[in-house]
Order: C-alpha cells, then sequence, then structure tokens
C-alpha cells in the first residue's frame, strides 16, 4: 500500500512540475488571460457580500511608459537586471530585520511577484513559499527579462480591483499607461507595496516623498536608457 502511495505522489508531482513548465512556456508567447490573485479578490467579494469589478487591460511592452517600467524597478527592484530571480542580500537583511521583531519585511524580487500574482495565492507558509521558488526558477529560466517586466506591469494590483498598467493609468489619472508622466508613474509605483490602501492620485505625505524618493533612484539608474540592460 505504501509502495501505491508512493508511486502515485510521484506521479502526481511529475504531472505537476510537466503542467508547470507547459504553462510558464505558453504565457512566454501569451498574454496571460488573468491571475490567481484576481481569482481571490474576486472569492473575497462573495465572501465578503461585497461585490468588485475587476478591471484589467493587457497592453503590449511597447504600449507602456518607459517611466513607469523605470520607476517599479526603482521602487521594487533595483537589482532587476542583474539577479536571477532571487535578491539573496535584500533577503538575508530582511530575514535580520525580522528577527530582531517590529514590522514584518519582505524582499521579493519582480519575479518572485510575478509567481505569486500569477500562479499562487497570499500568505506566507512554506508551501506556497515553495511553489513560489519553482515558479520564479521557471519564469527566469523561460523568460526574458523584458517580458517577465512585460507581465509584471500587465497583473500587478494597483488598487481595489484594479490591475494592469491601462487599468491603473485610466483608474488614476484619466490617461493611458502609454502617456503616464514621470511624477505620475512614481506616484503608481510608490503604492505598490499596499496599492489598496493607498492612492497614486490622492498621495498621503508619506506616498508623495516615497514617489519623490523614486524619482531619484530613476535618475540615478540612468532612467529609460536603464532598459536597455534586460
Amino acid at each position: 500500500m505504501f509502495q501505491t502511495i508512493r508511486r502515485r505522489l510521484f506521479q502526481l508531482l511529475l504531472w505537476f512540475a510537466a503542467g508547470s513548465v507547459v504553462l510558464v512556456l505558453l504565457f512566454r508567447w501569451v498574454p496571460p488571460p488573468g491571475s490567481m490573485l484576481m481569482v481571490e479578490r474576486k472569492i473575497e467579494s462573495w465572501i465578503d457580500g461585497k461585490p468588485i469589478d475587476l478591471k484589467r487591460d493587457w497592453h503590449p511592452w511597447e504600449e507602456i511608459s518607459d517611466d513607469l517600467k523605470v520607476a517599479v524597478i526603482a521602487g521594487e527592484d533595483q537589482k532587476f537586471a542583474e539577479h536571477w530571480g532571487f535578491d539573496l542580500p535584500a533577503i538575508r537583511a530582511a530575514l535580520v530585520h525580522n528577527e530582531r521583531g517590529g514590522n514584518l519585511r519582505g524582499a521579493s524580487t519582480l519575479s518572485q511577484q510575478v509567481a505569486k500574482n500569477l500562479f499562487l495565492w497570499s500568505g506566507r507558509n512554506w508551501l506556497r513559499k515553495g511553489l513560489e521558488v519553482w515558479f520564479t526558477g521557471l519564469i527566469e529560466l523561460f523568460w526574458p527579462k523584458q517580458r517577465i517586466l512585460e507581465v509584471y506591469l500587465n497583473s500587478v494590483e494597483w488598487g481595489n480591483g484594479v490591475f494592469g498598467a491601462e487599468a491603473a493609468a485610466h483608474h488614476h489619472f484619466g490617461t493611458s499607461a502609454a502617456r503616464l508622466s514621470r511624477q505620475q508613474a512614481s506616484q503608481l509605483a510608490a503604492v505598490l507595496p499596499n496599492p489598496r490602501v493607498w492612492s497614486a492620485s490622492r498621495p498621503s505625505g508619506y506616498v508623495a516623498r516615497r514617489g519623490g524618493w523614486i524619482r531619484r533612484q530613476m535618475a540615478q539608474l540612468g532612467g529609460s536608457g536603464y532598459l536597455q540592460q534586460l
């Protein structure tokens, strides 16, 4: 009986590994129709009894402001062009910080955030983190950096029910993702740690200061010229 169980578990793992590889390869060229985070938000709305209208409109790389691309990198993952999915020094620093107490600090790269938002669920348990490592490795193996950032910008949450750069640009500033100004882009990047509480169009003092810091970091990275490294 135990041998049968082990065999079935091994077969299940093989099917999962093969299926996840096929899915990641497919999304290398095909725009993902949605994300697991969007599914999670919809389920939450049913449980809470508060209807939510999910907004998302996929736009390709060329139709997204370069300022937004650089702003997100400056605010979320300044080593994006260099690492292979994991920023190990940042992870070590976060672990040390968390061991000392206080607010928990994360160290997720853009690649890890794509893996979590697209394929997984929220939470900090070891199973979810292990699957995040698996999907992050696949994404870094099969997708170029430009594709990772393109999927991130089209999938990230920028407000309650607002997903992706195009929906965020219209929701917060009444414009398109291609026409975002440098300041608007930096304010969108500034709210990413908590997009359902903070507003890019009505920034608090903290968000405004963080937006200014992001603009300075964008300049230090080299502006849109940084994108040539991807």
